[in-house]
């Protein structure tokens, strides 16, 4: 056999390489990261190529990470989720209260593990039921999920500041802000967080029968439907899921501000959106991939930390967002349909 062959067989071992070089739109997506990567080092190669610039961009985009990785969940069941901002800010102020009402700042040991883990499970439980209520309207009631997660939104930030009056609460254990602001070998905490997330909703979608029976429904929610799946089963399940990921964004949130309060991440929802679709992930439902949302989050945070070292306004920022989503999303339609007419020519 020859050596190119080998060469050939040993990369598409690699599941990663072999995903990319079946997916034509996570390529190009993959192209303008590196692109904007290597422009980025160029242009501020003082600034933008340290340890300290890599350091603060993991702190930063984990929580922001995390939200979208939960939009695409509900996008890929052909829905949306408008409301995992709210339930980050719920499930945060939650843990706060319980922060400070319950666990004293002088204790420690395993006294204080056991208070920061009742926290965790608590918010996480919060992140559980705003989820079974989404999956329960959009399912079981059949109000449209665009309209039941807006509503829900309203509802889950209206608790938030009835609790919070509007305030803050602020004050939490150092062992807790680790999680926002701690490392572990010189790892930013907040990005370990968003790596297991990221890996085990990889494995969910591509290696269970749950992703499969998401991406047929999303797919084709009649066909699945005659096909013996239980659509209200998955639905729920996936805004479930989804919302998980945001209580653990609103975790990670409290965790690096050292304050919860009920309109934090505002602008959040609509940036979130805005990767998930640069992420190649189909707004109809029945496509994409987490390895997709992570290059889009990566591309946007390149731009965004190299705009900010540059000191181009934030306003020039959203706008060239704006239109590399658009390019995006013009370019993969345009070589989506080149294909589709060269396959039918073909056949």
């Amino acid at each position: 056999m020859p050596k190119g062959d080998n060469k050939n067989n040993f990369l598409k071992s690699f599941a990663l390489v072999d995903l990319i070089n079946r997916d034509d739109n996570l390529k190009r997506l993959l192209y303008i990261t590196i692109f904007l990567f290597v422009s980025m080092s160029v242009l501020a190669p003082d600034t933008f190529l340290t340890f300290r610039n890599f350091s603060s961009m993991a702190y930063q985009f984990p929580e922001f990470g995390l939200l979208s990785i939960a939009i695409m969940l509900a996008m890929l069941s052909g829905g949306i989720d408008l409301s995992v901002v709210g339930i980050a800010n719920l499930s945060g102020i939650i843990a706060a209260i319980i922060m400070t009402k319950l666990v004293a700042a002088e204790i420690s040991g395993i006294a204080l593990f056991l208070g920061l883990l009742l926290v965790v499970l608590v918010a996480i439980s919060i992140g559980v039921l705003a989820g079974l209520l989404n999956g329960f309207l959009i399912s079981k009631i059949g109000i449209t999920p665009i309209l039941a997660t807006l509503g829900s939104m309203e509802l889950f930030t209206g608790i938030a500041i009835v609790i919070t009056k509007g305030y803050a609460i602020y004050g939490f254990p150092e062992a807790f802000l680790a999680l926002g602001n701690g490392s572990l070998f010189k790892i930013p905490a907040p990005f370990i967080v968003f790596f297991l997330y990221a890996i085990a909703f990889s494995v969910l979608l591509n290696k269970t029968t749950y992703g499969f029976k998401l991406y047929m429904m999303g797919t084709n929610d009649i066909a699945s439907k005659f096909s013996g799946l239980n659509n209200m089963w998955i639905t729920i399940k996936t805004y479930v899921f989804s919302g998980i990921l945001a209580a653990s964004a609103g975790l990670i949130l409290i965790a690096r501000t050292n304050a919860a309060k009920a309109d934090y991440g505002s602008s959040y929802t609509l940036q979130a959106i805005l990767v998930v679709v640069l992420g190649g992930v189909n707004p109809n439902g029945g496509f994409g991939t987490v390895l997709g949302v992570i290059l889009s989050v990566l591309s946007l945070q390149f731009l965004s930390s190299g705009f900010n070292m540059l000191n181009i306004s934030s306003f020039a920022k959203n706008f060239v967002w704006g239109a590399l989503m658009l390019v995006v999303i013009a370019s993969n339609y345009y070589f989506n349909r080149r294909k589709e007419k060269k396959a039918k020519e073909s056949a």
